[in-house]
């Protein structure tokens, strides 16, 4: 389908808030790469050079950038100022539990508000990345599910269409990606209930789809606060686990009661 015609008294300005407004809502995404000029002003319904001067416009703004071919792409550098450069302090059990609590009540607010507000466009969206992830755990892949896990949540930050909640998360989104992936990768090898963050899926995917919003606000957070609780578990075992580790190595390094009375 193709875009709406523009047609404004300065066009270039018009397509430049367009590509804009685009971005902002999140239909354009960082690294995207865009249409050649040719079939962007056809499918704009725009000319050439008022595409072109448009899309300068994007390039010196910082929004997009081109490479030596110059096809135009979404600067990867959008709402990224969080994300690489905290990632390697963010790789600790304690930060990981922290990124849980922040997740806790942003994902319940999110998905209160995409059972409130989501599109059928959103909705079909979502129902994709929940049965991609019935398919991963259909078939164990421990990757694809904490790969499907990623994509759930952030369908439902987008169908939130709450910009704020939606851009914030998407500036960390590399910690994100990353907090889920190990949170999940670690819950599917230590629970013995393989299907239950399925069934916490489940129940946040029956809810926003019903437009339940208590109901997907609360299993949102029931989600998450069940992981924290897991997760804290599982940090205290290892703990423990290795300070027993520890004190087995101890003859290592500790001089026995013969060396210390060969030195007197």
């Amino acid at each position: 389908m193709n875009a709406p015609s523009i047609r404004p008294a300065k066009l270039a300005d018009a397509i430049a808030e367009h590509v804009q407004q685009m971005i902002l809502e999140g239909s354009l995404r960082p690294g995207e790469r865009l249409l050649s000029e040719r079939e962007l002003s056809a499918k704009l319904d725009v000319s050439r050079p008022s595409l072109r001067e448009a899309l300068d416009k994007l390039i010196a703004a910082g929004f997009l950038t081109t490479n030596a071919q110059g096809v135009a792409h979404v600067s990867d550098q959008i709402g990224k100022s969080l994300r690489d450069p905290l990632l390697q302090l963010m790789d600790t059990p304690e930060a990981r539990i922290d990124c849980l609590e922040l997740r806790a009540e942003m994902e319940a607010a999110a998905a209160a508000f995409a059972a409130e507000r989501a599109s059928s466009v959103d909705r079909e969206a979502i129902t994709r990345c929940f049965q991609a992830m019935k398919v991963a755990h259909e078939a164990q892949d421990v990757d694809e599910i904490a790969r499907t896990d990623a994509e759930f949540h952030f369908a439902i930050y987008e169908a939130s269409h709450n910009l704020m909640m939606m851009h914030f998360m998407r500036s960390i989104e590399s910690i994100l990606r990353s907090n889920v992936y190990l949170n999940r990768k670690n819950l599917y090898e230590h629970r013995r209930e393989k299907d239950s963050q399925l069934r916490e899926h489940q129940a946040i995917y029956d809810a926003i789809i019903a437009g339940d919003v208590e109901g997907a606000r609360e299993a949102a957070r029931l989600h998450m606060t069940t992981a924290m609780r897991t997760q804290r578990e599982i940090y205290e075992a290892e703990r423990r686990l290795e300070a027993s580790i520890r004190r087995l190595a101890r003859g290592d390094i500790v001089a026995t009661k013969k060396a210390r009375a060969a030195e007197v």
